[in-house]
């Protein structure tokens, strides 16, 4: 199983609010975003981690140099990153893909905060449905805290029937921004590029209308890193879930 990580963003709006770190190096429970997810892939089969991030991140830059070169908390990690500064998510996807070719993976921007445990789940869960002839598993919540969701819409066996901005078809999910693909999916990538669009949600619309088959994977709570409140909410939501609240 390959991993790829979008952290590419500037994370202004943590900055306006006094966040002075970069995004990838904001620390949960202590832990920088990123070394987390690096963290969390390796111990689920990471076979390679493929990030990018942006120029201007210096930090970031030497932060994952450092990691590829000495591993994390002494452990070996299979990690290629890219430094490119990009116009939206799916032109950063679009540099990860190269890379992404020759077997399943999953992707996610780097402020994706879930429950380990569910992760553990959903990656099990993704090789099963891989050899089912799935190509999009994508983690989905009930749990909405978020400025523009993703409504999704799906059928009773959790077959995804579509994307939607408003929840005009009365969907029970969102998304949870965290995307098990299968390479063939790369083509549909490629179409959403050459028709010039930047925005992951038309990725996932694509794969719709391209018929491939989706599934959605519940996650009881995904959270994204936007706002220096989020931070605590974060360490709330998973510290109270290792005490097993």
């Amino acid at each position: 199983m390959k991993y790829a990580i979008i952290a590419a963003g500037n994370g202004s709006r943590l900055a306006k609010e006094g966040v002075t770190a970069p995004k990838p190096l904001v620390k949960v429970n202590g832990e920088p975003l990123i070394d987390r997810l690096i963290r969390v892939f390796c111990d689920n089969n990471a076979t390679e981690i493929v990030v990018i991030c942006n120029e201007e991140m210096t930090d970031v830059q030497a932060h994952l140099a450092h990691i590829h070169r000495h591993g994390l908390a002494g452990k070996d990690v299979p990690l290629r990153f890219i430094v490119k500064s990009t116009p939206g998510s799916m032109h950063s996807f679009a540099e990860l893909s190269q890379w992404l070719t020759d077997e399943p993976f999953v992707l996610t921007t780097v402020d994706t905060i879930f429950r380990e445990d569910e992760f553990k789940a959903y990656i099990d869960a993704f090789t099963r449905a891989i050899g089912n002839g799935v190509q999009a598993y994508m983690g989905v919540t009930t749990y909405i805290d978020d400025e523009k969701p993703l409504y999704v819409g799906t059928d009773d066996e959790r077959n995804i029937t579509g994307f939607y901005d408003t929840n005009e078809a009365n969907c029970v999910y969102i998304s949870g921004g965290i995307y098990g693909l299968h390479p063939k999916t790369l083509r549909t990538l490629d179409d959403c590029m050459q028709r010039n669009e930047s925005r992951m949600r038309n990725f996932q619309r694509a794969l719709i209308a391209d018929g491939r088959k989706a599934v959605a994977h519940p996650f009881t709570k995904v959270l994204d890193i936007d706002h220096a409140s989020d931070i605590e909410k974060a360490e709330q939501f998973l510290n109270s879930t290792a005490c097993g609240q």
